[in-house]
């Protein structure tokens, strides 16, 4: 039998949630430099399914990887880590 890989999981910061059943999360993530040592902060969007249209702007998700849902979106929402207040 074969085994399924694990899927990647992310958690980041819903910054839009103006889309039918979508949500823009953006992750951040701090990486060294090269020839500096400074830790720099680099982002990234990506979009989500987000079935119930739970989600508000602000909130703390983790996301997870999926097939192709549509042109842009190929991660859906797992939880809600923290709600914005």
């Amino acid at each position: 039998m074969e085994t399924r890989k694990l899927r990647k999981e992310k958690t980041g910061i819903v910054i839009s949630n103006k889309m039918e059943k979508s949500i823009v999360v953006e992750v951040e993530r701090k990486i060294k430099h090269p020839k500096y040592g400074k830790f720099v902060k680099k982002s990234s969007r990506f979009m989500a399914h987000d079935e119930q249209k739970q989600c508000s702007e602000g909130d703390k998700v983790l996301i997870a990887e999926s097939r192709p849902l549509s042109k842009n979106k190929c991660w859906r929402l797992v939880e809600i880590i923290e709600k914005v207040k």
